[in-house]
């Protein structure tokens, strides 16, 4: 501890195989307290604690009962749902493997696959009452692509919310800065009675990344 009470930053010197922007993302990453946090809660990342600040704000979880996990590793974010809905059925996707989780099924598979609504569905046991997505298309370093890439994943996101919730349900969406574009707007807003923006505490300062939660599914009449 410093003479002020405060916690010193913890520095990393520059090692010769690694890049300085690496250098400053391992710095950032000893020196995070939601990062430190995690590891204290067991969570899986800092991700984690985005969707409780979110619950917290929106009250997502609750009554929840059938909860579908897009893009679901590492698996921060079933945790939170584990932990604040315990008696929830869940079901996460990824095309990545996930470590196993205590009353989660996992996938790995893509959630755009045609057979994949229906497997989700017959895990939860029924229609979802909510589905998230913090994923994020991978980074090519040009700007404008990552955003396309990225708005894409979150629009396909959304229509397999919008094909799978049931009536009530609602859909949390990681969006990049603008917030969401006009069509995947229109698309919510036809379907759901509140669209709303946030950027949780925990989403880091500098980042471009917010939140979109969409919520009050209209089912077809």
């Amino acid at each position: 501890m410093s003479r002020s009470g405060k916690d010193r930053e913890t520095r990393v010197k520059t090692a010769a195989r690694r890049t300085a922007s690496s250098t400053r993302w391992l710095q950032r990453q000893l020196n995070d307290p939601y990062v430190k946090q995690a590891k204290q809660d067991g969570y899986r990342s800092r991700a984690a604690y985005k969707l409780a600040e979110l619950d917290d704000k929106y009250a997502l979880l609750k009554g929840a009962k059938r909860v579908v996990d897009l893009g679901i590793a590492p698996g921060g974010w079933s945790q939170v749902v584990r932990k604040r809905a315990p008696r929830a059925a869940v079901v996460g996707i990824d095309l990545l493997a996930t470590e196993a989780i205590e009353g989660v099924t996992i996938f790995e598979m893509d959630f755009m696959a045609e057979d994949a609504p229906a497997k989700l569905e017959a895990a939860l046991g029924g229609k979802a009452d909510l589905v998230l997505s913090d994923m994020a298309a991978n980074t090519v370093g040009h700007k404008q692509t990552d955003h396309l890439r990225t708005m894409g994943l979150v629009e396909a996101a959304a229509w397999f919310a919008v094909d799978n919730l049931a009536p009530g349900g609602a859909f949390v969406a990681k969006v990049l800065a603008g917030g969401t574009d006009q069509d995947l707007l229109v698309l919510l807003k036809t379907h759901f009675r509140s669209v709303k923006h946030a950027k949780p505490p925990a989403s880091r300062k500098g980042s471009s990344e917010w939140y979109v939660i969409a919520q009050g599914f209209k089912a077809a009449s």
